[in-house]
């Protein structure tokens, strides 16, 4: 089952209400509009340090890449390719293109596998962890995800929370989906 149609916009948005609510600070503030098209969502737009070699960047040990990599997790991210990490001169890494996230069935594809199999900072479960709690709180930014995803959608988001918590592993590459995401940048 791939995403449903139409979709697309309100994954990008629920994107940003997850790295927000976990305090990430990785996909650039992501909004959902009503325009002279009709709705769809805005995304800040982020310039790049175009010095940085992403190759040798999605690659790397960078702390803000194994953030990314857990996010991704998280939300399911079908489609990391280096092209969407974006270093700025800053040395801040944003992620972008989140279209193709929040699947029900596990279809996790990154070109982010340097970790996998390895235990999770504890420092990175732990925003997970208080996320998950907040889970039924009406004012929580989770009640605003329902307005992006569907039931099923997010049952299988807080399940995937649950399991990183419970396994404190990133996940392994699955043989049954392709790994990396294609063309790869």
């Amino acid at each position: 089952m791939g995403v449903p149609e139409g979709t697309l916009s309100h994954r990008e948005v629920a994107a940003f209400i997850v790295s927000e609510s976990l305090g990430w600070n990785i996909v650039p503030p992501t909004v959902w509009r009503d325009g002279p098209f009709g709705p769809g969502m805005v995304q800040e737009w982020v310039d790049v340090d175009e010095s940085v070699d992403l190759v040798a960047l999605v690659q790397s040990d960078h702390p803000e890449l194994r953030r990314m990599a857990v996010f991704d997790a998280l939300i399911n991210n079908g489609d990391r390719k280096g092209g969407h990490v974006l270093p700025t001169a800053d040395g801040h890494l944003w992620g972008i293109d989140h279209g193709v996230t929040f699947a029900i069935e596990d279809k996790l594809r990154t070109v982010l596998w340097q970790w996998r199999g390895n235990e999770v900072p504890a420092e990175l479960l732990e925003p997970i962890d208080r996320w998950l709690k907040t889970w039924n709180d009406q004012h929580s930014p989770v009640a605003a995800l329902s307005g992006h995803l569907s039931e099923p959608e997010m049952k299988a988001l807080r399940n995937r929370g649950e399991r990183l918590i419970e396994t404190r592993t990133h996940p392994e590459p699955s043989a049954d989906w392709p790994a990396i995401p294609w063309p790869p940048f």
